[in-house]
């Protein structure tokens, strides 16, 4: 599984919003790779902000 993969897998298991440290440590994974996947997400419209510093899958 790759990264992207994981960070989506972890967010849908949680149904509240989540930080990036807190995806970090559900998926496994540095939470440096973990924001970077975010920006990803958010580009290609999967995930939103519903407040500052917190992503949820749409």
């Amino acid at each position: 599984m790759e990264v992207k993969e994981k960070v989506l897998h972890a967010m849908q298991q949680n149904s509240q919003p989540m930080r990036p440290g807190e995806i970090a440590e559900a998926a496994g994974i540095d939470k440096k790779d973990v924001e970077k996947v975010i920006k990803v997400l958010k580009d290609q419209d999967l995930i939103y902000s519903p407040k500052r510093c917190f992503y949820q899958v749409k």
